[in-house]
């Protein structure tokens, strides 16, 4: 026997019935016009329907069915049996919930219908035409409104942060974040340094800082004497020393240069076109 066709969640009350002898199609209409309404209109609507006093609509088995006045042109019929029988699930479901003791008003959580079994039979009064018995099934599952007795719902804790706590013997690290710093300060070249000298030393660039010092301080620094770069006129520019890219490029030219001699030694030298003729 073939359960639920879906996992039944807490709170609800289910039914279902097997192998009834019933239209799957009719059945399966009338479903799907209960499909998540409240049990008590459920319950109105399928005695009208029985009573045949009112029409359900269909919308998916509806080849060569009248338009119905009561659903304003729509296409539908008056399946009073299917109606019973899905009537005494909703009342069988419903008895179900209140057991449970899920209170008094339900709505309608899942309700669906289909085909279940298919005998062979004969017709009758001696015809040799074969036909066939079908089986339907059906299942409903009822949401209550309220909790069960004894039954306390919790809502879930929070979650607590993580916490690393170090291991014996382990010192607990510390993370130290510095903020990038960006210097700004322009270099300084030795003409503005001459330029900004104090007024007791001497900007000519023969003398040097330490016989300023010498003749100002003391006898002791007067034999030291420091060797300064001389200062860089605008008619004089220091020569900037060759980087490894430059030497290694100019290296790789006189390579390519004397191979180019080799091979030219190398090739044989054939004699001029115009030469040969003026032999003879």
């Amino acid at each position: 026997m073939k359960g639920y066709s879906l996992e039944i969640p807490e709170n609800c009350a289910s039914a279902r019935l097997e192998g009834v002898n019933a239209s799957y199609k009719d059945l399966t209409e009338v479903c799907g016009r209960l499909r998540n309404r409240k049990a008590v209109w459920a319950l109105s609507f399928l005695e009208k329907v029985a009573d045949g006093e009112a029409a359900v609509l269909y919308k998916r088995h509806n080849k060569n069915l009248g338009h119905r006045r009561e659903l304003g042109g729509r296409k539908g019929r008056y399946p009073e049996k299917a109606a019973k029988i899905v009537l005494k699930l909703l009342q069988s479901a419903i008895a179900n919930g209140k057991v449970l003791g899920l209170g008094d008003e339900y709505t309608i959580l899942a309700i669906s219908a289909g085909k279940k079994h298919i005998y062979p039979r004969l017709s009758p009064k001696g015809r040799r035409m074969r036909m066939t018995l079908q089986t339907s099934r059906v299942e409903i599952v009822l949401k209550g409104s309220e909790v069960p007795k004894g039954v306390t719902v919790t809502p879930p804790a929070k979650a607590a942060p993580k916490t690393t706590t170090p291991k014996a013997g382990e010192t607990p690290k510390q993370t130290i974040t510095t903020a990038p710093t960006t210097s700004t300060a322009k270099p300084t070249t030795t003409s503005q340094t001459s330029a900004a000298a104090k007024p007791g030393e001497s900007s000519k660039p023969g003398e040097t800082r330490a016989g300023v010092v010498s003749g100002a301080g003391g006898a002791a620094s007067a034999g030291v004497k420091k060797e300064e770069a001389p200062v860089v006129g605008k008619e004089q520019k220091p020569e900037q020393p060759k980087t490894l890219k430059e030497e290694d490029k100019a290296h790789e030219h006189k390579h390519e240069a004397e191979k180019i001699k080799e091979q030219e030694k190398k090739r044989p030298q054939a004699p001029h076109q115009h030469g040969e003729y003026n032999k003879g």
